[in-house]
């Protein structure tokens, strides 16, 4: 069969099909520029609408391998991000103990009762001697609290004015080598007066800063 195409119908498609690419070529040259974030964003889609015919599913290793050559979106990255385990506990593992309650910190100062410090009147002044290899003699005090219990307290620092019936002031804080001692007196509150002639941790010892000579 003869074809029916003429040479001025063919030039004319030639020329329709040489406009039409570059129309494409123009448009594409002058269409918006996009940022290189927008460009990896974009073809993340791409890769993620892509199904592999082999297993029919996303091709996720193609994703995984782009994203090590190329910087990801924020949104991206901490989705694909976990940083817990995905894998939960066995039925086995429970019936072993896996899943054991939380126990709460005990409480060391329970004297105070949620307080920073408690007001007491001292009962019995004394000194007692620590527990081994340390040999000292340590100073301590029984000590009536104004919410009715009694405790034992650390006197800390050289010298002090204590008497039966004092009225001072505890905190919580244990003595290592002094057992069931777990409060210490504050130097430099109510009738315990602070450290004479100390010059380093003042405010630890309740001591006031020395005046100067020339002052």
């Amino acid at each position: 069969m003869l074809s029916l195409i003429t040479p001025a119908a063919s030039s004319r498609g030639r020329s329709a099909s040489c406009s039409l690419a570059r129309r494409i070529g123009a448009s594409s040259i002058a269409g918006p520029s996009r940022s290189p974030l927008q460009q990896q964003a974009r073809q993340s889609n791409r890769l993620i609408h892509t199904v592999n015919p082999i297993t029919k599913r996303s091709s996720i290793m193609s994703i995984a391998q782009n994203s090590k050559s190329t910087l990801l979106s924020g949104r991206i990255a901490s989705a694909s991000f976990h940083s817990t385990s995905i894998a939960s506990v066995t039925y086995r593992q429970v019936r072993r103990g896996a899943r054991k309650p939380h126990r709460p910190t005990p409480n060391r100062v329970p004297a105070l009762e949620s307080r920073p410090f408690v007001r007491g009147v001292c009962a019995r002044i004394f000194t007692t001697k620590p527990k081994k290899p340390n040999s000292a003699v340590r100073k301590c005090a029984r000590i009536r609290l104004t919410n009715g219990r009694t405790v034992t307290a650390y006197i800390p620092g050289e010298g002090h004015n204590l008497q039966e019936h004092s009225v001072v002031l505890i905190r919580g804080g244990r003595v290592k080598d002094l057992p069931g001692v777990r409060y210490h007196l504050v130097r430099g509150a109510l009738d315990f007066s602070g450290v004479a002639n100390r010059t380093t941790s003042r405010s630890k010892y309740g001591a006031k800063k020395p005046k100067e000579a020339g002052a």
